[in-house]
């Protein structure tokens, strides 16, 4: 039997035979702001995972947009079922690779705690409001709020996550995201573990909202085999199977995209591994640019699919429309509070004290869900709502 009270050091030993040598190993984590002791039977980055998840910023993912608003339908994507698409796929990539599945898997469930009700409309609202006041970006929401705004220790505040979990967090780079990771060595490349999320962050919201789009009827699939991947994968699963009902026809086009992406990504990433002599973690940080990456032929046809979702996806009048109401509603709540801050719940009044008004407002919309913001909408502007 396994004696619980060095359990820890078996999977650190174990990290230590099977990951690869420029993997990111637990025992060799730059550790926490505030000194914790480790615990018996989980490592740090398995310790970060379980907080992550356990927080109440997680937990609020579930209501928060994707692309479609809460309201629209029960089976679209959410930011949360998102976050858990991103963590299979960076443990799947990260296996492959021989790297730490742990961190790679805390990072994937993290990256978006900080992101505002209605999607990048509810950013695009809150960065426009702050301008004179830093803007708002939400790696740097993220990461205030494992830092500072989760209330669970009595030791310290935010979550005290490792160090290459919170770097994970601010150098989280997609289309829409772009870090200026000041604290974090910004002149040093980030971990594999780290680079993959942000791959892996990318297959799941092309491949899933494409997903999303053919349910909704907001994309037409013979636009989509106008497009190169799409019409080869199309030829690919006719041949495969000879009939097929829409829905899993709709399905299994996803997951052999998906299954592409990931495997020219895991077979481009080791070929540059190789040619770019990496040993050792140290190596990777002396790389200037991203090592997980997909081959120049994949990024071209990638390329082509976003032009598409943004064409015929994210500009569709019916996505306007959301983001525009989005819009109002976070300029219309932030201009209440902002008048007359005593209309704050006692919780987040309290704090007036000793911080910035427009932070504060800030901190209390960017934490909301789209649920949340519509019912506070309500209370406050219609006059037969209850308050």
């Amino acid at each position: 039997m396994v004696n619980p009270s060095c359990f820890r050091e078996e999977v650190e030993q174990q990290e230590e035979r099977f990951l690869a040598p420029f993997a990111t190993k637990s025992i060799e984590s730059q550790g926490r702001k505030y000194p914790e002791e480790n615990h018996p039977y989980r490592t740090n980055f398995q310790r970060d995972r379980d907080r992550i998840i356990h927080s109440t910023a997680f937990r609020r993912l579930e209501y928060k947009t994707q692309v479609f608003v809460n309201h629209e339908g029960d089976h679209y994507r959410t930011r949360l079922t998102h976050t858990i698409e991103v963590a299979q796929i960076s443990r799947s990539i990260a296996r492959a690779l021989r790297l730490n599945e742990d961190l790679a898997e805390a990072i994937a469930l993290v990256h978006d705690v900080g992101h505002t009700p209605f999607g990048h409309a509810g950013e695009e609202a809150l960065n426009g409001i702050m301008r004179d006041h830093g803007g708002f970006e939400h790696n740097r929401q993220t990461l205030r709020v494992v830092d500072v705004l989760e209330e669970r220790y009595p030791e310290f505040p935010g979550l005290n996550l490792t160090y290459e979990v919170r770097e994970g967090i601010i150098k989280h780079e997609t289309l829409y995201d772009h870090p200026i990771p000041n604290e974090f060595s910004p002149q040093h490349n980030s971990t594999l573990e780290c680079q993959l999320v942000n791959a892996a962050d990318e297959i799941a919201y092309h491949c899933h909202d494409i997903d999303d789009g053919l349910a909704s009827d907001v994309l037409k699939e013979e636009e989509l085999s106008r497009i190169t991947i799409w019409n080869d994968l199309t030829g690919d699963l006719e041949k495969r199977y000879s009939k097929l009902t829409p829905t899993q026809r709709r399905h299994q086009m996803v997951r052999m995209l998906i299954n592409f992406e990931v495997s020219d990504l895991i077979g481009e990433t080791t070929r540059r591994i190789e040619l770019t002599k990496i040993r050792t973690l140290e190596d990777v940080r002396k790389v200037q640019e991203n090592v997980v990456c997909f081959s120049d032929v994949t990024k071209r046809l990638n390329h082509e699919l976003k032009q598409f979702l943004f064409d015929k996806m994210y500009r569709h009048y019916r996505m306007i429309r959301m983001a525009d109401k989005a819009k109002r509603i976070i300029h219309q709540l932030f201009e209440v509070y902002l008048e007359n801050s005593d209309q704050l719940p006692p919780s987040f009044h309290h704090r007036l004290e000793d911080e910035n008004k427009m932070q504060l407002i800030c901190d209390y919309i960017a934490g909301m869900t789209d649920r949340f913001a519509l019912q506070e909408y309500k209370k406050l502007f219609d006059p037969f709502e209850r308050v």
